[in-house]
């Protein structure tokens, strides 16, 4: 009798069902870490963009209005109130506002929601206000 070596048609199959089992196991815990460090990406984004909010307050005398939004941040504003000796390069080193992790521009508020002075806010994964978990707003104010 032969000996023959190699992988019979059914010890192949049974490796990659075993495989595509381990496959979506990673799959599932991967996607729980991603979203995470969305969240975790995001609210480090809103805290950076609230302390410029902040230093623009304090260096030019007042918050940006509702209508010249969070590009003072990144432009020096063409309408009232001007801006006084805005630094070279603005306040965030970018060309353009920075998106929230889900591609979404950030809502800036004034005043919060809570009556605070300003709001920064990304709506979370489903971009809709409210909300839980991953979809959950994130805030300056939390």
């Amino acid at each position: 009798m032969k000996h023959r070596e190699g992988f019979s048609l059914v010890e192949v199959l049974v490796a990659l069902v075993i495989i595509g089992i381990m496959g979506a196991v990673v799959a599932v815990n991967l996607s729980g870490t991603v979203d995470d460090a969305k969240v975790k990406s995001t609210t480090a984004q809103i805290d950076n963009l609230a302390g410029q909010v902040n230093l623009y307050k304090i260096q030019q005398g007042n918050f940006p209005t509702q209508q010249q939004g969070l590009e003072v941040l990144v432009r020096e504003p063409t309408t009232a109130p001007l801006a006084k000796n805005y630094p070279k390069g603005g306040y965030i080193q970018s060309l353009e506002v920075p998106l929230d992790a889900w591609d979404r521009p950030y809502i800036y508020l004034i005043p919060g929601r809570q009556d605070q002075p300003f709001e920064i806010l990304s709506y979370g994964a489903d971009g809709m206000e409210g909300g839980t978990g991953v979809d959950a707003d994130i805030s300056n104010l939390e």
